[in-house]
């Protein structure tokens, strides 16, 4: 078993929902949602001009390889409504990424790990530091907590203190 960590985010509809019904599809005997962030509110950094997004990060245990949880994922986005359609970093009602993978790296043209970046995001790297703060970054070598040192700008607030996991066992 590769312990994981995956984001979460949403902004259409139901927001709060959408990271609850996404954990709870995750959540199987190969994918172990073992822990969640508290539930994070955060602007959009890229395309300006949409609604607030909540993230969230989950450190799972899994069984699957890569490219297979790659596969799980896009089809439990699919199934929540994710439309690949619209504008890059446009709004969605759920995005599942694979953010790392143990401390395996991965790269082709489908799939790269650790998440390229997340090092960038304060909506990735504050959910990150609350749950693995001395996790070391497999390609930058720094920890999840020197990492969020580095990101400027971005505003992030707590709104739910980790409810999620609870809801999802």
């Amino acid at each position: 078993m590769k312990t994981i960590y995956l984001g979460l985010g949403s902004n259409i509809g139901d927001r709060e929902q959408m990271l609850q019904a996404a954990l709870d599809r995750l959540n199987a005997p190969d994918l172990i949602v073992k822990r969640v962030s508290s539930v994070y509110e955060t602007e959009p950094i890229y395309l300006k001009e949409q609604r607030q997004f909540l993230n969230a990060v989950a450190e799972a245990e899994t069984e699957l390889f890569p490219m297979m949880l790659l596969a799980r994922i896009q089809k439990i986005e699919l199934t929540l409504g994710r439309k690949r359609s619209g504008p890059p970093n446009g709004p969605r009602t759920i995005d599942i990424d694979i953010l790392f993978y143990g401390n395996s790296t991965v790269t082709s043209g489908k799939l790269e790990i650790p998440h390229p970046r997340l090092h960038e995001r304060r909506f990735v790297m504050a959910p990150m530091v609350e749950l693995a703060p001395d996790f070391r970054h497999p390609r930058l070598h720094k920890t999840m907590r020197q990492l969020l040192a580095g990101v400027e700008g971005q505003q992030v607030r707590i709104i739910d203190t980790g409810l999620l996991l609870a809801k999802s066992q």
